[in-house]
């Protein structure tokens, strides 16, 4: 283990096996909103020059979902405000990742995209709700102004 950011070789192992997409909260809410019908695309980037991809896009409708891990984005009810192992690493790591979610979410509204962001603790019932409703909406606003 050579100049690796983990502080031993069973935390890599473990930190490897965090999945990066199809989380269970991820599957909990594709599966709800895939009941009502409505159709999505899975870790996909919304704009070809932004090498970045959203949990869930709608792209008719310009919505792109993030289902946010507690720990990787900092959330502020259940992230970790101190560590035991790799003190300099870690902070500054979640650090970067915040920063990076609040530089793609802007890129996003300014390419036109509505970005909707959820914890992996919030209520999927609730998150499905939230999505369902904003994937209506903004379908709805987007061919009324290409009527115009």
């Amino acid at each position: 283990m050579t100049n690796s950011w983990a502080s031993s070789p069973g935390r890599r192992r473990n930190m490897q096996a965090n999945r990066s997409r199809d989380t269970q909260p991820e599957l909990e809410i594709r599966r709800a909103l895939h009941k009502l019908g409505l159709r999505y695309r899975v870790a996909f980037a919304p704009e070809p020059g932004l090498r970045r991809r959203a949990d869930i896009v709608f792209t008719r409708a310009r919505v792109a979902v993030f289902i946010d891990g507690c720990f990787w984005h900092g959330c502020p009810k259940h992230g970790r405000s101190s560590f035991n192992h790799n003190v300099d690493y870690w902070p500054a790591k979640i650090a970067a990742n915040v920063a990076r979610d609040a530089d793609t979410t802007q890129r996003l509204h300014r390419a036109g995209w509505l970005v909707l962001r959820f914890w992996e603790h919030e209520d999927s019932a609730a998150v499905v709700e939230d999505i369902r409703r904003a994937v209506r909406t903004n379908a709805v606003h987007l061919h009324a102004n290409e009527e115009k």
